[in-house]
């Protein structure tokens, strides 16, 4: 839902600038959380890289939908989810 997802990125960009660097986002953060020497919220000091294969994907999805459109060709995936009780949509057409 990138309509969702920009926004809050920006948010989090422009309000917590100390979770970004050059890198992007730390991984994780938490605003209730304090850090013991501060005020400040606790920012992980880490990167993880696990997540950026998934968030890659979702970019080019979002940018030409190629995921999206791979996913629908796949025939043991359409199999798959009709078979979890998935009906309606494209899985309807052929």
């Amino acid at each position: 839902a990138p309509e969702l997802v920009l926004p809050t990125i920006k948010h989090f960009d422009e309000a917590f600038p100390e979770m970004t660097s050059e890198y992007g986002f730390k991984c994780s953060y938490n605003p209730t959380f304090s850090n013991g020497t501060t005020n400040a919220s606790w920012i992980s000091q880490g990167y993880y890289g696990l997540d950026q294969g998934p968030i890659v994907m979702m970019i080019e999805n979002y940018r030409s939908g190629l995921i999206w459109r791979l996913l629908r060709q796949c025939p043991y995936l359409r199999m798959g989810l009709r078979r979890a009780g998935f009906t309606g949509g494209w899985l309807t057409q052929e």
